[in-house]
Order: structure tokens, then C-alpha cells, then sequence
């Protein structure tokens, strides 16, 4: 696997997931810290109160990003850590929080990559409406201006949101993530509504600290028919619609799709729809597997292994997603800003982890990356979910995606065998690019 010598190597991590520091420095509440205290909504009554403590322990964390060898990390920023009351008042503390964090990476050579919203919603807007109601993009404008102007100087890389489709549907339609409301026409007002918010934040970025490269993250899953039946296809295709097309075509060519929900009457109001499709630098693609659907539903693959959700190991999915908005979408710059695996990791005697089904997956995951580049598509960089075990939201702390396991009694940190290999890949492309005889490409098949 040889990627362009400019390619970014990264990892990926989100605020509510490994901060912790919940009640410290003025912190308001967030839908997540709601969602956790109510009994039932999370496996095993986990938290985010500690999760892996970044808050406090960042730079050990950045050392370890600094070993494994990384260019990038993507994080989050807590919108309420910044206003605790979601509009407003402006935490000080929290801001010097991540001022100090951009400052830790750069020092050790680490890009920033910046995510505006990655779930955690202010409480106090949740209770004036949430994403359903218009003035929660609004804030979301003001917030984006706040955090601009005190990074802004420094940080070159923006994204607004992550994953509007699992914002909007599992929060406000399925009920499975906070909010945990359960509405169709509250989760497509609230899909509406951080599309707009996202278009707002474009401009604010960008008057804020001009010549700073602004994206969106989608989590796109392609959708294959279960049979060539025309029920099954009719049925892939209206799924497509609803999770990919429905962000897709409002962000890259400006309308809603007309064949999907369309006896649902949408909060737009004139204009909305040039706000929300703004141009943009890139797109980020985060990708796990993909939906096999009939008519009478979805259906399991009928072979090919599984990880510790559920998901079916699918590498071809990735290139085929990158491909796509490539070619159907015309998107000129791409990259991979989630992609992993949680398995059912163990320390062993010897003290480590030997993960050697996230390195099978890591390998062909990141050569279908090398696939979709190699037929034109322009991925520029690639960030794997993630860098550390974490809380991962209505599972708790029962699924493990790190490449570096964290023992949550005590809070160590121990780098799994995938952690090594993810190096040594790195070490190897950035050799391969300078040209060094030394340097070898990975073998999609090399084991360790």
C-alpha cells in the first residue's frame, strides 16, 4: 500500500467520550449527561463523568500520538464546556482548556483537526426545543464565532458536524441516543436544522480566520439490495435516500431529495437551502460496514466476519463510499475521518493485547483506501477510530475501538499490538515517500 507522500495519517477521538472532568471548571450540562442519569438509556448505567479523564491525562495522550507517529488528531470541542448554558455566557476555563491543547499538539507536531458538534448539545438548548427548533443553529453560529476567534489563529483545519444522519435519527427519531426522543417529524426538523447551522458555521469560520480549510462529516454506509427483486431494490434505494441522500444532496447540489419523504412538510425557509449547501473544502467520510436491505427489511450478511457491534467486516464499503461522492457528487477533497473496529479485547499474561482481528481489519479497511485513491478518488488523508478505548454512548464502556487500551479502574494506558502496526505503517509510507530504499510498503497481508 503506497499512498501520496502529502497523505495525513491521523486518529480520531470526540469530547463527551474521553474527556470526562463533567462538573469541573464550570462545565454545564449536556443532552448526553441527561441521557446517562436516566435509568435504562445506557448499558450498565455508564457515564462520560470520568470516561478516559483526557481532560487531565492529554499529555500523556499526545505522547502516545507523538510514538504511534501521527500527523493529525480530529477531536471535538465541548459546546458546553464553552457555553455552559449553550448561548451566552463564555466559560473562560473551558476555553483555556483547549487552547492549551492546540497548543500541546503543535508543540509535538501534531495537526489539529477541530469538530465543532459531535453530540453533546447543551441541555439548557435541549429544553428550549433542541435541533427541531431554528434557534439552536443560531446558537450554534454564535458558539462556532467563540471558538474561531480563540483558535482560529492557530487551527487550519474545521469541521462543524459529525454525522448529522445519527444527530438528528437516533436522537430525535429512533430514540437510542440523546436526546432519546422518538419523533420522525422532530428528527427531520432537527436533520433540517444542523444542515443550516452547519452553513452558518461555514461562514463564521472562515470570516473569523480567513484561508482556514471548513468541512462536514458524514457517516455514509452504502446500501446494497438484498436479491435483484425490484421490492428489494426499491427498498435498498429508499433506504439510501434516507441515510445518505437525504445530507448528501442539501450539502453537494442543493435540494432535498424528492423521492424521500416527501409528505413531510420541512421547516425551509427561503434561502436555507444556498446556506446549507455552501461550498466546502472537503467532505469527511466515517465508515464501518454496510446495510443489506429487502423488503421486509435489513438482513445479516450471509458470510464474512463480524466485530464486537454487530457490523459485518466490509472493507470494499469504504472505497465504494469515497467513489462515490467523488464521481456522483463531484467532491474534489476527501478524507477518511472515522474508520475501526471494537473487538473483545483482553490484556493477556504477558501484560499486552494482542488484537490481531483490528490489525486484519485496519489492513483491508486502509487498502481499500489505497483502491479508491488508485481509481481517482482525491483522499487526503485518513483518521482511525480511535486512539484510545472509550465511552461509546448507549454501549457504555462495553465496546473497546482503541489502539490503546485503557484499564478503566486505574485509567493506564497500554498500546495494543494494532498500535505497533498503525506505526509501523506510518513509518513505512512516510519512508516509501521520501524515497528511502529502507522503506518497504505494508503487505495487506503481512502479519505481525
Amino acid at each position: 500500500m503506497n499512498f501520496p507522500s502529502e497523505f495525513v495519517w491521523g486518529v480520531a477521538a470526540s469530547a463527551f467520550q474521553i474527556e470526562g472532568a463533567a462538573r469541573e471548571d464550570g462545565r454545564g450540562e449536556s443532552v448526553w449527561d441527561r441521557f446517562c442519569a436516566t435509568r435504562g438509556k445506557v448499558r450498565a448505567g455508564d457515564t462520560g463523568e470520568l470516561a478516559c479523564d483526557f481532560y487531565h491525562r492529554y499529555p500523556e495522550d499526545i505522547a502516545l500520538m507523538r510514538d504511534l507517529g501521527v500527523d493529525a488528531f480530529r477531536f471535538s470541542v465541548a459546546w458546553p464546556r464553552v457555553l455552559p448554558e449553550g448561548r451566552g455566557r463564555v466559560s473562560a476555563a473551558g476555553l483555556d482548556f483547549y487552547d492549551r491543547l492546540v497548543e500541546a499538539l503543535l508543540e509535538a507536531g501534531i495537526r489539529p483537526v477541530v469538530c465543532l458538534y459531535h453530540w453533546d448539545l447543551p441541555q439548557a438548548l435541549e429544553d428550549e426545543g433542541g435541533w427541531p427548533v431554528r434557534g439552536t443553529a443560531e446558537a450554534f453560529a454564535r458558539y462556532a464565532e467563540v471558538v474561531v476567534a480563540r483558535l482560529g489563529d492557530r487551527v487550519r483545519d474545521w469541521i462543524t458536524h459529525n454525522e448529522p444522519f445519527c444527530t438528528s435519527w437516533l436522537g430525535y427519531g429512533f430514540g437510542i441516543h440523546a436526546p432519546g426522543r422518538t419523533s420522525v417529524s422532530d428528527a427531520l426538523a432537527a436533520a433540517h436544522h444542523v444542515l443550516l447551522s452547519h452553513g452558518f458555521a461555514v461562514e463564521v469560520l472562515r470570516s473569523g480566520s480567513p484561508g482556514v480549510e471548513v468541512g462536514i462529516v458524514l457517516d455514509s454506509w452504502p446500501v446494497h439490495a438484498a436479491s435483484d427483486a425490484p421490492e428489494d431494490e426499491a427498498a435498498a434505494r429508499e433506504r439510501d435516500g434516507v441515510a445518505n441522500r437525504w445530507f448528501f444532496d442539501p450539502l453537494l447540489r442543493g435540494a432535498y431529495p424528492k423521492d424521500v419523504h416527501a409528505d413531510i412538510e420541512l421547516p425551509v425557509l427561503d434561502g436555507d437551502l444556498a446556506t446549507i449547501a455552501t461550498p466546502i473544502d472537503f467532505v469527511g467520510v466515517n465508515n464501518y460496514s454496510r446495510h443489506i436491505v429487502g423488503a421486509a427489511g435489513e438482513v445479516r450478511a450471509p458470510t464474512g466476519a463480524m466485530t464486537d457491534t454487530g457490523w459485518e467486516v466490509y472493507p470494499a464499503g469504504l472505497g465504494e463510499v469515497l467513489l462515490r461522492l467523488h464521481r456522483e457528487y463531484g467532491v474534489k477533497s476527501l478524507y477518511v475521518t472515522e474508520n475501526g473496529a471494537a473487538f473483545a479485547d483482553v490484556r493477556g499474561h504477558d501484560g499486552r493485547v494482542h488484537d490481531l482481528e483490528r490489525i486484519d481489519y485496519l489492513r483491508d479497511y486502509i487498502g481499500s483506501v489505497g483502491d479508491a485513491i488508485e481509481a481517482g478518488a482525491p483522499v487526503r488523508g485518513y483518521h482511525l477510530w480511535s486512539l484510545l478505548d472509550n465511552f461509546e454512548w448507549a454501549e457504555g464502556y462495553a465496546r473497546r475501538f482503541g489502539l490503546v487500551y485503557v484499564d478503566y479502574p486505574t485509567l493506564e494506558r497500554v498500546p495494543k499490538d494494532s498500535f505497533h502496526w498503525y506505526r509501523e505503517l506510518i513509518a513505512a509510507q512516510r519512508a516509501h515517500a521520501r524515497g528511502d530504499p529502507a522503506g518497504r510498503a505494508v503487505s495487506r497481508r503481512q502479519t505481525t
